[in-house]
């Protein structure tokens, strides 16, 4: 059984790729702060609790996957905040640098030789806003446009490797993202993604013929909406 590598694993996008890769048979890591075997009640999915937006913990992690035999690396926790630049405080702004972007490139360093050597998959878990400037969003689509620079420049590097290397950008999907914000997304089937369309996109990456790679999967809504709450 082939081990995959999932963070964020406890909800929204990282908990929807954990059951897609359960149900085709991969043996998953799952990590996160609050992650429990409970979350997904079978022997093929082990947890690992850290916090990946602390440095201490995070190297803590790449040692452990270090004695793994990792085929698939999908770093997908992250966070955002959404306000003008001089309202973030500094541990905001530090935080989300390390979870969204540093986190993904240590822990990519700790399993690349295994992701190459087993001609497996890493998959970045962008957003749409690496690929789009948006106001009150500097920090956040920062990290993730670093995230998909990283991305795309490991591909160039690894390309005589068999490692396949994709990021997959999302707009707006429902899921806890949205908790400690001021907006959400909409109601509206059609004006939303769901968890289980990135999970679907991951998938469609797994089937694809090995000789060939989507190295950006970008991922709209049909229309746009957005909800503020009260």
């Amino acid at each position: 059984m082939k081990t995959a590598v999932v963070t964020g694993a406890s909800s929204g996008i990282g908990k929807a790729i954990c059951e897609r890769l359960l149900s085709l048979k991969y043996e998953v890591i799952g990590i996160s702060r609050t992650i429990s075997r409970e979350h997904f009640n079978t022997s093929a999915f082990r947890a690992i609790q850290a916090d990946l937006s602390n440095e201490k913990e995070t190297l803590q992690v790449c040692e452990s996957l270090k004695k793994e035999n990792i085929f698939i690396l999908i770093n997908a926790a992250g966070f955002g905040r959404f306000e003008p630049h001089e309202e973030l405080n500094v541990a905001t702004i530090t935080e989300m640098t390390f979870l969204n972007l540093t986190a993904p490139m240590l822990l990519t360093n700790a399993t690349l030789r295994d992701l190459k050597k087993n001609d497996g998959y890493l998959i970045n878990i962008n957003s749409i806003e690496a690929i789009r400037a948006s106001k009150f969003a500097g920090v956040y689509s920062a990290t993730k446009a670093g995230l998909k620079a990283f991305s795309d420049s490991l591909f160039e590097e690894t390309r005589k490797s068999g490692l396949s290397i994709t990021n997959i950008n999302p707009d707006m999907t429902e899921s806890s993202f949205y908790d400690e914000l001021r907006f959400k997304t909409s109601a509206k089937e059609n004006e939303k993604l769901l968890s289980s369309d990135i999970a679907d996109a991951v998938e469609h990456i797994l089937s694809m013929r090995k000789g060939a790679v989507i190295s950006d999967y970008t991922i709209r809504s049909l229309k746009f909406g957005i909800s503020k709450k009260k």
